[in-house]
């Protein structure tokens, strides 16, 4: 099943209605986008400023209130789940056995997270689901957590106010329900992006900024690489390690009384090279996790500036400079993921490349020239089963524009 855009999409949807016999005329479509996160990777857990933007990979969810107290729903992409199907407020207990390798965990986490936090669910809802967005790299189960909330709060008439309570609910959906270590950077920049503009969070003030890419810029296109590893889940992989690692590098020095909470207060050169002198004979490897964050964000500043002033060749090659640092300093990447930035480096046209997401598995990403994406999906297809022959029949070329993050089609199913 190959669904690219809006109109294959509700033709799938209506097709998966029908088979899963749920009356689904007139429901209302909500389609929630992928995310392509340029600066700071991982940053979000270490309290950085983020940067990013909404990419045209999407999950498209048909629902309407069934006028009972009963979720249904049925995923296209999971159909071997059947029906998944309980009444609100009734699901099973958090991080359960009974739902962790289905993905009706993500709905029985939002009923589960909703009512925790005392929101009023009057009105049970069908839906059918279907996305197409790659299963490691580019923040799928974000992406469905949102659809999820916006449109079980709407078919209940709930209207949330504050969009960063959206985010908030939908990180306790993977953090508390789910057991995933996840920060906000996928939320924030699946919820809040939009067409064409960069998305700038700022963690002091919990601030948003659109920043448009600057007149001149060069067209360029997104390129996401998938390995065609099964990615483990953020819970099983390095992902909850390097967390864990920054958390323990803080407290060190905290305790050493440096006046830090987390690990994006060391902007300072001079305070930076004290913790790393103090720690880098017992702590090499925290003081490498440290060193990582310290100067992606020195480059996140430039990098910035950059896509401002239209320079997206400089931000492509930040973005290579961030992914080095992500795989010798952070070391989160994995074996695949560099294959395909190795193949994507030979490629002229290509300005940056690197892995994506929680590490180890997934996807790796590039920023390339328009005219050159056809020449490096090419080059992947060529080189990477070579080099991989396990997964040629698995891994797959995404080539990306940037979009709006959450969208209500117009035209109900």
């Amino acid at each position: 099943m190959q669904v690219t855009n809006d109109q294959q999409a509700v033709k799938t949807l209506q097709k998966l209605a029908a088979d899963s016999r749920l009356d689904l005329s007139g429901a209302g479509i909500r389609r929630s986008s992928s995310r392509f996160c340029l600066g700071v990777e991982h940053g979000d857990y270490n309290g950085t400023e983020l940067f990013g933007v909404g990419t045209d990979r999407f999950i498209w969810m048909a629902y309407k209130p069934n006028g009972t107290n009963k979720m249904r729903l049925f995923s296209g992409n999971f159909p071997e789940d059947g029906l998944v199907e309980f009444e609100l407020g009734s699901v099973p207990a958090p991080k359960s056995a009974a739902s962790a390798d289905t993905w009706a965990r993500f709905p029985f986490g939002v009923d589960y997270i909703l009512h925790r936090e005392g929101y009023k669910l009057t009105q049970g809802m069908d839906a059918v689901l279907y996305g197409n967005i790659p299963g490691g790299g580019m923040s799928r189960s974000a992406s469905l957590s949102l659809n999820l909330i916006l449109s079980v709060l709407d078919v209940s008439g709930i209207e949330e106010p504050d969009p960063m309570k959206i985010v908030d609910l939908a990180q306790a959906v993977e953090n508390d329900y789910i057991g995933s270590p996840c920060g906000k950077l996928d939320q924030i920049m699946i919820l809040f992006a939009k067409e064409g503009m960069g998305t700038h969070y700022k963690p002091a003030d919990c601030s948003i900024q659109y920043v448009p890419l600057g007149k001149g810029a060069s067209d360029f296109r997104i390129v996401v690489m998938d390995t065609g590893t099964v990615r483990p889940g953020l819970e099983k992989s390095t992902y909850k390690v390097r967390r864990a690692e920054c958390e323990e590098l803080v407290k060190k020095a905290k305790a050493s009384r440096f006046q830090i909470n987390c690990l994006a207060d060391i902007q300072d050169e001079e305070l930076y090279k004290k913790i790393r002198s103090e720690f880098e004979k017992t702590d090499p490897h925290l003081v490498s996790r440290m060193s990582y964050i310290y100067k992606a964000q020195k480059r996140f500043t430039q990098m910035m500036e950059a896509w401002k002033q239209g320079d997206i060749e400089t931000v492509g090659k930040i973005f290579r400079q961030d992914g080095i640092g992500l795989r010798d300093e952070y070391v989160i990447s994995g074996p695949e993921l560099e294959t395909m930035c190795d193949i994507a480096r030979t490629v002229p046209g290509v300005l940056g490349e690197r892995m994506l997401g929680g590490g180890d598995k997934g996807a790796a990403g590039a920023l390339v020239l328009a005219g050159d994406a056809d020449k490096l999906k090419t080059a992947v297809e060529t080189g990477y089963p070579r080099s991989r022959p396990a997964l040629a029949e698995k891994f797959a070329v995404h080539t990306c524009k940037v979009v709006e993050g959450i969208v209500l089609l117009k035209n109900p199913l």
